[in-house]
């Protein structure tokens, strides 16, 4: 099948690409090698360094951890979307009036660093860590889903716009029906991406005294001793990199979803009999 933006690569630059495709993975396994072969001669491997987990508190620990990452992401998640969602229509607005705030609002927010948000609403306004947390990551989040959406929307046709106004539907009709379910669609990566780091950056609980995976790995670590350093954020990072492989894995079920949804179903050709 032919490309439609690209011409596809002849024999050479076939060639060129399995080459590059060999030497990189080479030299990707050899890095990989190094790194085993390092830490197993400062004895990271030695079962001395794990039988730790051997204790159910710790895995408990870890489970708690765990879900309360999962819980901070989770609201601060669905509060940042919403946001998002208002902070687009409230800087796409026509009149100035309403347009200029929203837009000093979406580059304050942009611009402010998270952990001095977080910070920021701990001790001005008294919250809890959990709340400061994820009100922090939702301001920040928000904005920035913000203007991924906004992104997405000014990347349609202007056609659309201008038919919906042709049918009779106001600017906020269009912009709930036909503009943003399309944005949402073409920017989904985009979105799932930040999704990702707003996971991540749950990490900064840990400045706040919020017991997430990271402060537990260290409070675990202060308890049992530095040799199991390395073994307790091990795990949490492996526990960070598998929550967010799921949420990448539902993000392209979703996209395929509304792909096949958008597009509709393929029609079922029928063979003409061949007796007509």
């Amino acid at each position: 099948m032919s490309a439609v933006l690209y011409d596809e690569p002849g024999p050479q630059a076939r060639r060129r690409i399995l080459f590059g495709s060999v030497v990189g993975g080479v030299v990707l396994a050899a890095g990989l090698l190094w790194l085993i072969l390092k830490l197993a001669s400062e004895g990271i491997f030695d079962s001395d360094r794990w039988d730790v987990f051997s204790d159910a508190v710790v895995w408990e620990s870890f489970g708690r951890a765990w879900w309360a990452t999962v819980r901070a992401a989770g609201v601060a998640g669905i509060l940042a979307l919403l946001m998002a969602v208002v902070l687009a229509v409230w800087r796409m607005a026509k009149n100035p009036v309403l347009r200029i705030p929203g837009t000093i609002v979406v580059e304050l927010l942009r611009g402010m660093p998270l952990l001095i948000l977080i910070l920021f609403l701990l001790l001005g306004f008294g919250l809890t860590s959990f709340r400061a947390l994820v009100l922090g990551l939702t301001l920040y989040n928000g904005a920035i889903i913000a203007e991924i959406l906004r992104a997405g929307i000014n990347s349609l046709p202007a056609g659309q716009s201008e038919a919906a106004y042709a049918i009779g539907l106001t600017r906020g009709q269009t912009l709930r029906t036909i503009l943003l379910p399309q944005a949402v669609r073409r920017m989904l990566p985009s979105i799932v991406s930040q999704l990702v780091v707003l996971l991540k950056d749950t990490s900064l609980g840990f400045i706040v005294a919020y017991v997430e995976l990271l402060r537990t790995a260290r409070l675990n670590a202060d308890f049992y001793g530095s040799r199991y350093i390395f073994s307790f954020f091990f795990i949490a990072a492996g526990l960070y990199i598998m929550t967010n492989f799921a949420v990448s894995r539902v993000a392209v079920w979703l996209e395929r979803r509304g792909t096949t949804k958008a597009a509709g179903r393929a029609p079922v050709l029928v063979k003409p009999d061949a007796n007509i």
